[in-house]
């Protein structure tokens, strides 16, 4: 076994079985984390609380300070567009998109066996449409100079999501509505079907702003690594939040989406973060690609009749669609988990 092998395999095993350490140390009931379709909401959340609403907020606006601050920094000039007409399968994918937004805002008695499925289409409409405008931008996308990286996306995006819902188990920050008469079986392949446009949404998105020149001031900066003090705590905490995630998930609940990064960039080599991470300006593109991605996932889930909606502690108001507006910011993170399994795929 190569040590690249070793080192996926110990960080696969410390982010699956962390999260048992704390329910076995604890002594809490195992079956209630292995109900499938998870249905039953066992945790009590916290409720909204002034104090870590602020606080939150100062801390996130903060680091939004620093990326915006980050992507200013280098020279360069924005790089030139070219001009190419949105081209017709981009003018299709709109009226695709049209459609089945209608179909999940309606509830036409018509269209009553498809109104609980439209999460999938609406999503391959999206990824068309936003490869048309990248195209029309610069004359080349992942649809029509990279499909086989692009096809590639949509597995290892199923299995990427399907770690978070893993999580979340634990936590409980969101449940789904709507799916109570689907069997494990059509819950998994259906699930899997919309878990699989998560990836290419993102990605083809971080390709179109990289068309449109955004952060391209950090896209010749690299991404460093803290010093090595810094690392071994990062990796301490990454390891206990995962390890205890069930016996405090109020308190641990950010970690979902931090932990994981954490393991797997301490994991991977130092010396090799550049081909993990190309540029820091690539890294600000997958933030905000998924954050523009949340938001079209929140509004589109808004009128659903198959749908997630939030138990997140201490910050649950002031929502935007279903969201809770200070949950958009782990949107950030999740940006750059992004970024590392697309590259991940690129080179398998």
């Amino acid at each position: 076994m190569t040590i690249r092998s070793l080192r996926w395999f110990a960080g696969l095993a410390l982010l699956l079985g962390l999260p048992w350490a704390g329910i076995l140390l604890a002594d809490l009931p195992v079956a209630r984390y292995l109900e499938f379709p998870p249905h039953t909401l066992y945790i009590t959340h916290a409720p909204f609380s002034w104090p870590v609403f602020v606080g939150l907020a100062v801390v996130e606006a903060g680091a939004i300070l620093l990326a915006v601050r980050a992507a200013r920094r280098g020279r360069g000039s924005r790089p030139a567009g070219t001009r190419h007409a949105f081209p017709w399968w981009g003018w299709l994918s709109l009226g695709w998109i049209a459609f089945w937004w209608w179909i999940a805002w309606t509830r036409l008695p018509g269209f009553a066996f498809i109104q609980g499925h439209t999460f999938t289409p609406l999503w391959l409409g999206y990824i068309v449409a936003v490869n048309a405008l990248t195209f029309a931008r610069s004359g080349r996308c992942l649809m029509t100079h990279d499909p086989r990286h692009l096809l590639r996306l949509f597995p290892w995006s199923a299995g990427f999501w399907w770690f978070f819902e893993y999580l979340n188990r634990f936590v409980q920050n969101w449940m789904y509505e709507g799916v109570s008469a689907w069997s494990p079986l059509e819950y998994f392949v259906l699930a899997t079907l919309s878990f699989s446009t998560v990836l290419p949404a993102v990605s083809s998105t971080e390709e179109c702003l990289r068309a449109f020149g955004v952060a391209h001031r950090a896209d010749d900066r690299p991404v460093g690594m803290p010093g090595t003090a810094v690392r071994a705590s990062w990796l301490v905490v990454s390891v206990a939040s995962l390890a205890f995630l069930a016996v405090a998930p109020d308190l641990l609940f950010p970690f979902l989406w931090l932990a994981p990064l954490g393991l797997l960039v301490l994991l991977h080599p130092k010396e090799h973060i550049h081909t993990v991470f190309p540029s820091v300006g690539a890294l600000l593109r997958f933030s905000v690609a998924a954050l523009v991605c949340g938001f079209f996932w929140e509004l589109w889930n808004l009128h659903s009749l198959a749908k997630w909606v939030y138990h997140v502690p201490f910050v649950q108001r002031f929502h935007l669609f279903e969201m809770p507006m200070l949950g958009y910011f782990g949107y950030l993170p999740f940006g750059w988990e992004c970024a590392w399994l697309a590259t991940m795929a690129r080179r398998s």
